[in-house]
């Protein structure tokens, strides 16, 4: 098996210049999720992503080709070069891109807003303001969910709660409630209040 590095056919190049690549792009549209990718058009990104990997851990690769190592350890060695770590490399990469200090200066990974903010996956109070000047409060929380693009926006809260003339929450729930799916088409605007565990409306916090 050590002279898969060594061969020169088609079937060696594969591997090592596009599985890789093509790992860490599937991992990464899955953690940002975004149009679907035509890999018919990524074929370059695939080959460029895998030569990152192999120059990262070409200690590794150097380790592989030796022909030292026993079976049972040459065999999870080929693992971490062609699948383990194209998988870690978009969730390193997103969590660096993603440190307040690195965010500031770089583009979002996600398409819109709307994505960032319900990505993090934070518990709110929300309030939803419809077009039609109506206003929803609601609990977005564990159970509730958001569309990511390129689906139409749409946000489901697990809970809905009484608003008040004044916009703000009464500090009731509304009876059985099992939650509202709202249409982002319908949205106008979206109002976020701060969430403490264990503290519900009803306690005085919004």
């Amino acid at each position: 098996m050590e002279k898969l590095f060594e061969a020169q056919g088609t079937l060696a190049l594969f591997l090592i210049f596009f599985i890789p690549g093509f790992i860490t792009l599937k991992v990464y549209d899955l953690l940002v999720p975004g149009e679907v990718r035509d890999f018919s058009k990524s074929l370059l990104d695939a080959i460029a992503y895998s030569s990152l990997n192999f120059a990262a851990l070409i200690w590794l690769v150097l380790v592989v080709r030796s022909g030292n190592l026993p079976p049972w350890l040459w065999y999870p060695a080929t693992f971490v070069l062609l699948v383990g770590m194209p998988v870690v490399w978009p969730v390193v990469f997103l969590w660096i891109r993603r440190r307040p200090k690195v965010a500031r200066h770089v583009a979002s990974a996600n398409a819109r807003v709307w994505d960032d903010i319900f990505a993090k996956r934070i518990p709110y109070w929300v309030i939803v303001h419809l077009k039609d000047q109506r206003r929803i409060g609601g609990f977005f929380g564990e159970r509730s969910f958001a569309s990511h693009s390129p689906a139409p926006a749409e946000v489901y809260l697990e809970e809905v709660w009484h608003v008040d003339e004044n916009g703000g929450f009464t500090g009731s729930r509304i009876e059985a409630t099992a939650g509202i799916l709202v249409m982002g088409t319908e949205i106008q605007a979206l109002e976020f209040f701060q969430y403490n565990e264990g503290v519900r409306v009803s306690d005085g916090e919004k």
